[in-house]
């Protein structure tokens, strides 16, 4: 059903210019037009055909559905939506702060759970938000403007306690963070993009040479081992969709940090991908003795390549060094290809920093609709940051603290 809204108050000045907007909630991708969001984020990977492809078999901790917003020249802007049971301390990974929680949570159930309108794809890198180019500033405020209100109508039909922005990244926040900020949302530090830059490295050599003389050493010794490996690079995985869906299931299972119903993918969505996604993504398969020991999912834009996901098979995989080779293989696949930028996403930053990534910022904007808890939201930010509980983040920050 489509709800309208109207527009929220802003300067005379804001608006000088801009046609009236509406906003609107729709049931999901398919209801806003492709070839619209395609010109709003043109060469993304993670574009309307993957969205649309994560609302089939969608994951039951979510609901999903997405928001538009139209002018007298059609669509101006919009995002996809997902609705979730958010516990409040998601960010903590452990230690006495989070059994602590654990036992609240054991005694009163659900009384950190709230429930949660996120802006954004509990799937995707970043928030993908997109304003149509051809609106001028003026009206880019504005359509995002009735973007927000059109959402907070929607939290207020749901009975939804919270509104959240998820992931914005460094570029968009620039744009659209002091027009959350304008509307009462507050900014906590989600989990920073690992992103490698290959500029002026055109060989494995070269971005070996970039790094530490002990960190070279060792991925040397681990190349060593790769005779025992071979590796196919695929676009499609008909055949291997259960093995590979296993893979990842236990890797996630290996993993030391856990952020509930956000590890859980929509069903079959390795398989659906390779099917619906022709030319932007790549699976490379690691095999010894002729087991899939790993996959790696990749994403393919016009200057990077994401690495999406990695799924090993234990202990095979450890003892072959899978990690090592398939970051090697990935650079080399970047340089092939001639991709400036490797993405590899959030979590596990020990060896991503190691091998020479950068850390670039992401930032949720939440905005609770009682505003006495607003003001707690607010207060209590820097203790829910995500970068302050990651075991890898916090090892980092303590290294450089006393190098």
């Amino acid at each position: 059903m489509w709800r309208e809204t109207a527009l929220p108050m802003l300067r005379a000045s804001e608006t000088a210019g801009a046609a009236p907007s509406s906003g609107r909630v729709v049931s999901g991708m398919a209801d806003v037009p492709r070839h619209d969001w395609s010109a709003c984020r043109p060469g993304e990977a993670e574009g309307w055909a993957y969205l649309r492809a994560c609302e089939i078999g969608t994951p039951p901790a979510f609901r999903l559905s997405a928001a538009r917003v139209d002018d007298a020249r059609g669509f101006a802007a919009g995002a996809p939506l997902f609705e979730v049971g958010y516990r409040l301390d998601t960010p903590l990974q452990g230690g006495w702060l989070g059994r602590a929680c654990d036992g609240i949570e054991r005694r009163f159930p659900g009384l950190l759970e709230w429930r949660l309108i996120g802006v954004g794809s509990p799937f995707s890198e970043e928030c993908p938000l997109a304003v149509h180019p051809r609106l001028s500033e003026a009206e880019r405020g504005a359509a995002l403007g009735a973007l927000i209100t059109g959402i907070e109508r929607e939290a207020r039909q749901r009975g939804a306690a919270a509104i959240a922005f998820k992931d914005i990244g460094q570029s968009d926040f620039a744009r659209v963070g002091p027009i959350l900020q304008a509307a009462g949302y507050a900014p906590i530090n989600s989990l920073p993009l690992a992103v490698l830059d290959l500029e002026d490295t055109r060989t494995l050599d070269a971005y070996l040479a970039r790094l530490s003389s002990a960190t070279r050493k060792d991925i040397r010794r681990k190349l060593k081992r790769k005779d025992a490996v071979s590796v196919e690079w695929r676009s499609d995985i008909e055949g291997l969709e259960a093995e590979i869906a296993d893979l990842y299931a236990s890797t996630r299972a290996q993993s030391h940090v856990h952020y509930g119903a956000f590890e859980e993918l929509p069903q079959d969505y390795f398989a659906r991908l390779s099917r619906q996604m022709p030319g932007q993504v790549a699976f490379a398969c690691y095999r010894v003795a002729g087991v899939l020991a790993a996959f790696n999912l990749l994403f393919i834009e016009t200057d990077r390549v994401i690495d999406k996901f990695l799924g090993m098979r234990y202990p095979l995989a450890r003892e072959h060094d899978l990690y090592a080779l398939s970051w090697v293989e990935n650079v080399r696949f970047c340089q092939s290809i001639g991709r400036r930028y490797l993405q590899t996403g959030q979590t596990a930053y020990a060896s991503k920093l190691r091998f020479g990534s950068a850390l670039r910022p992401s930032t949720h904007m939440v905005k609770h609709r009682n505003p006495l808890l607003q003001g707690a939201v607010r207060l209590a930010a820097p203790l829910l940051s995500f970068p302050r509980w990651d075991p890898d983040l916090r090892a980092h920050r303590a290294r450089k603290a006393t190098a």
